[in-house]
């Protein structure tokens, strides 16, 4: 009776030594496993027979950004500023500005050339291109002077303003021609040789153009005033 027991209490411990190795060991199998991925199903183990549950697709979520990281300072403690006092306004404050009267400049005339001084006498010259004489002699202004067979009228004597560039002296000239009257013949008419400006800078500018004579202009002056004679003595 001992002996038996003794051999069922083994066998007993035998089977449960062989179901924990059963548990405990894994069986090997050369057949490759299916891919792990989103929507797999994992089957189980060659050998028990129960397939396992198919898993639900894992979610994946987008990395969340880091927060970003307040830099601000930190509030300093400013005292509060007292209001500014503001002082009252006047009615002189708020009074029109008084009217401005804005007299218009008058626009000044433009200064327009200055006048040619004139004189009363002009200075002459002439040339006799036969004799080669030469002779200078004045002539009043309207006064006709005979030079031989010539007659000098001058109409105007003046000189250049000073306004002007250049200085000069400018006459207006008549000249005509005509020889002297002789008894017993009968005078000749006067022809007109030269008419208009002679300038003293400038001779050839308008010359006088004869085959005999030649003249051309000096200068302008004022006439000297006539010496009067010396009252006599008292007796």
């Amino acid at each position: 009776m001992k002996s038996h027991s003794g051999l069922a209490g083994a066998a007993v411990a035998a089977v449960v030594v062989a179901g924990a190795g059963m548990v405990a060991a894994q069986p090997t199998s050369s057949t490759p496993r299916p891919p792990q991925g989103a929507g797999a199903q994992r089957v189980a183990p060659t050998g028990t027979g129960v397939p396992s549950a198919p898993q639900a697709p894992v979610a994946q979520t987008a990395p969340t950004a880091p927060a970003p990281v307040s830099e601000e300072a930190p509030p300093a403690n400013v005292p509060t500023p007292q209001p500014a006092v503001v002082p009252p306004i006047t009615d002189k404050d708020v009074a029109p500005a008084p009217e401005v009267e804005q007299k218009a400049a008058a626009p000044k005339a433009p200064a327009g050339p200055q006048r040619r001084p004139r004189y009363d006498v002009a200075v002459l010259q002439v040339l006799d291109k036969v004799t080669a004489e030469t002779l200078r002699f004045e002539a009043a202004v309207g006064k006709p002077v005979r030079y031989k067979t010539l007659i000098f009228t001058v109409k105007a004597c003046e000189h250049t303003a000073a306004d002007e560039p250049v200085e000069d002296s400018i006459a207006y000239l008549e000249i005509l021609s005509q020889p002297r009257a002789e008894p017993g013949r009968p005078v000749l008419p006067a022809k007109q040789a030269f008419k208009g400006w002679m300038y003293a800078s400038s001779p050839s500018l308008d010359p006088l153009e004869h085959p005999v004579y030649d003249a051309w202009l000096i200068t302008c002056r004022t006439a000297a005033p006539v010496a009067s004679a010396p009252p006599a003595p008292a007796r």
